[in-house]
C-alpha cells in the first residue's frame, strides 16, 4: 500500500512513526513545503524567538531517522491538487499515485487585510521558523512593538520582547485579553503578570489600521489614538489549511471534517492536526495542540491499517511567558461555574472549570500539582465539589 503524508509538522512525523512502528513496510512518503524537517512549533514564539533553543533541538526526528525508516522525505515541495478519482497526488515537483493519502496540512496565521496596512514591511506573524527568522533581527533592545490580539500567541510575544528590552504595547480588541478561550479569572492572573513586567494592555481597542507608507510606523485606533510602533506583531489566530482539500471536493467543517478515526469524506484520504475537525459531544473540535495532533494521527494511522479506533480527545496545553508556566487540562467549552485557588507565591493560581456540575478543564498558572491533579480527575471522571477546591489543605486528597 502506497501511503502519501501532506504536511511537515507534528502530526506528519507522528503519523509517519506511527504507520512503520504499526507494521507498514510498504511506500511511504512525507511531503512538506518547507526547507526544514518536520519541527516543534511551540518554541518558536518562546525559547527559539529568544535565542535559547536552535533548530537541532527543534527538529522532530534526526535526519538518519528519516532514512534508515524507509521514508522519502520531500522538503520545499508544494502539493497543487489532488485527483481523488485517479488517486493522484500533484505537487510542484511531480506526480505522486496513492492507495491512501494524508492531510496534515496545519493552519494558516491570519492577518489585518492589506487595506488595513496588514501587509506593510515591518508587520509579522508567528507560525513558521521563516516568520521568526525574519522576526528575530528586528527584537532589539529600545525598540518599540506593538503586538496585535490578546491570545496566547500575542502574549507569548510580548513576553519575549520584554526579555529582550523593548517597549511593548499589547492591543486586544475584546473587552479582555484571553476572551476566547480562557474565563475572566484567568485572563486576571495573565493580566497582572505582564503588566509586572512591564507590558502596556490595551483592552475593548479597536484598530482602525496599521499606519505607514514604506514601513510600518504605528497603529491607529478607532477612537483616535495613534501608538507608535518600530515593528508590529498580528497575534489575531489562525485559520485551518482546507485549500488543498476545498479543491479536491472533500467536506469541510470548521477544518476538514473527519469522521470519529480521522477519515475524510473520500475513503481514501484521512485529515489530523490543526487543518481537521472530529465529531465531539454532537458538534465538531477541532484541537490546535500538539497532544491533539498526535493523537489524531496516531488513530488516523491505525484506521489506515486496517486497526481502527475511536478518536478520544485528551486535551493538554501549554504557555511559558516570562518565567510563568500556564498549564491546561481539558476543554473549558460551555462552562457554567468557576472557582479560584490561590497558593503562596507571586502569579501562582489554579482556575477551575465545572459544566452542570462536572469538572471540565483546569488552568493551573505555576502551579504543576493542581495542574496534575486536575488532569488525573478529568481523565478519571471525576468531580470534586466546588466548594472544596479553594479551601482543602491539600489537592491530592481530592483524588481520594
Amino acid at each position: 500500500m502506497r501511503i502519501v503524508i501532506v504536511g511537515g509538522g507534528q502530526a506528519a512525523a507522528s503519523m509517519a512513526a506511527r504507520l512503520r512502528a504499526k507494521g507498514h513496510e510498504g511506500p511511504l512518503t512525507v511531503i512538506g513545503n518547507e526547507p526544514a524537517a518536520p519541527y516543534q512549533r511551540p518554541p518558536l514564539s518562546k525559547a527559539y524567538l529568544l535565542g535559547q533553543m536552535g533548530l537541532d533541538r527543534l527538529t522532530l526526528r534526526a535526519p538518519d531517522w528519516w532514512r534508515d525508516q524507509g521514508i522519502g522525505l520531500h522538503l520545499s515541495e508544494t502539493a497543487l491538487s489532488i485527483d481523488p478519482a485517479a488517486r493522484v497526488l500533484t505537487t510542484d515537483r511531480g506526480t505522486y499515485p496513492y492507495d491512501a493519502l494524508a492531510l496534515t496540512t496545519g493552519a494558516v496565521p491570519r492577518r489585518l487585510p492589506a487595506a488595513m496596512g496588514g501587509d506593510l514591511p515591518g508587520t509579522h506573524v508567528i507560525r513558521t521558523l521563516a516568520d521568526v527568522d525574519a522576526l528575530a533581527p528586528q527584537m532589539r533592545e529600545g525598540r518599540r512593538l506593538v503586538v496585535i490580539g490578546g491570545g496566547y500567541i500575542g502574549l507569548e510575544a510580548a513576553a519575549v520582547a520584554r526579555k529582550l528590552g523593548l517597549e511593548v504595547t499589547l492591543i486586544e480588541a475584546a473587552p479582555r485579553i484571553l476572551g476566547r478561550v480562557a474565563a475572566a479569572e484567568t485572563a486576571d492572573l495573565i493580566r497582572a503578570l505582564h503588566r509586572a513586567h512591564g507590558v502596556t494592555i490595551l483592552e475593548g481597542a479597536a484598530i482602525s489600521r496599521i499606519t505607514g507608507e514604506a514601513q510600518a510606523d504605528g497603529v491607529a485606533l478607532t477612537d483616535g489614538r495613534q501608538i507608535p510602533a518600530d515593528l508590529v506583531i498580528m497575534g489575531i489566530g489562525v485559520l485551518p489549511d482546507t485549500a488543498l482539500a476545498a479543491a479536491a471536493g472533500l467536506a469541510l467543517d470548521n477544518g476538514i471534517a473527519t469522521d470519529s478515526r480521522g477519515r475524510t469524506s473520500d475513503p481514501a484520504i484521512w485529515a489530523a492536526g490543526d487543518c481537521a475537525s472530529v465529531p465531539w459531544q454532537g458538534g465538531r473540535l477541532r484541537l490546535e495542540s500538539v497532544g491533539g495532533a498526535i493523537d489524531m494521527a496516531e488513530c488516523a494511522a491505525d484506521d489506515m491499517l486496517g486497526q481502527g479506533r475511536d478518536y478520544a480527545p485528551k486535551a493538554w496545553f501549554w504557555s511559558d511567558q516570562f518565567d510563568a508556566k500556564l498549564q491546561i487540562a481539558g476543554l473549558n467549552a460551555g462552562h457554567d461555574q468557576v472557582v479560584t485557588r490561590a497558593e503562596q507565591g507571586d502569579h501562582t493560581a489554579s482556575v477551575w472549570y465545572y459544566r452542570q456540575g462536572k469538572l471540565i478543564a483546569v488552568d493551573a498558572l505555576n502551579d504543576a500539582r493542581a495542574y496534575m491533579i486536575g488532569k488525573r480527575l478529568i481523565e478519571g471522571g471525576l468531580s470534586p465539589d466546588p466548594a472544596a477546591i479553594p479551601t482543602v489543605a491539600d489537592l491530592r486528597v481530592l483524588l481520594s
